[in-house]
C-alpha cells in the first residue's frame, strides 16, 4: 500500500492555523470531504470526533493519527496537515501535536484499516521523515517526502 493511494497533494495543507484539537478536526474534515461525494465534512468530523471519545489518537512526537470509519465510502481516505503550532491533543508523551494525519475508511474495511495505521505509525516513527515534515513548505513538498520516505523503506 503507498500513501498516494490515500492522500493526494490537493488533500495536504501546510502551516494550518488551528489552535485546538477541534479546528484541526474541522480542516481535516473540510479536506477529506472536498473530493468525495455524498460525504460531507460534518460527517467526517462526526467520525473522527466518535473515535476520539474512544481513546486518544496522538502517538507522541507531535504526531497523530486521528481516524474513523463511514458507512458511505468505499476507499480510504486520507488528509494531512502541518500546524502552524503544536496543539494539547493529550498525547502519551503530552507533547503539543503539529503534524496530523487523517484517515477515514469504508466501515467494514477492519484489516485495511489496520495495515494503514501500521503504515503510518511506522513512517512517523521516523524522526528523519518527521524533521522532513517539518521544514517542508509546500503540499508538495510534503507528498514527495513521504512518497520518497516509502521508496526507501
Amino acid at each position: 500500500m503507498q500513501v498516494s493511494e490515500f492522500i493526494q497533494p490537493e488533500r495536504v495543507l501546510c502551516n494550518v492555523d488551528a489552535n485546538s484539537k477541534k479546528r484541526a478536526f474541522e480542516a481535516l474534515s473540510q479536506l477529506i470531504s472536498e473530493d468525495c461525494e455524498g460525504i460531507s465534512a460534518n460527517d467526517v468530523f462526526d467520525s473522527l470526533i466518535a473515535r476520539e471519545k474512544l481513546g486518544g489518537t496522538g502517538l507522541g512526537y507531535g504526531v497523530a493519527i486521528p481516524h474513523g470509519r463511514l458507512k458511505n465510502i468505499n476507499s480510504t481516505r486520507g488528509a494531512f496537515i502541518k500546524l502552524k503550532t503544536g496543539i494539547d491533543f493529550d498525547s502519551i508523551d503530552k507533547k503539543p501535536v503539529d503534524l496530523m494525519f487523517a484517515l477515514l475508511v469504508p466501515e467494514n474495511a477492519e484489516e485495511e484499516h489496520l495495515q494503514t495505521l501500521a503504515l503510518l505509525a511506522n513512517m512517523l516513527n521516523d524522526e528523519a521523515l518527521r524533521d522532513k515534515l517539518r521544514h517542508a513548505t509546500t503540499a508538495d513538498e510534503i507528498q514527495e517526502t513521504l512518497n520518497n520516505w516509502q521508496k526507501t523503506h
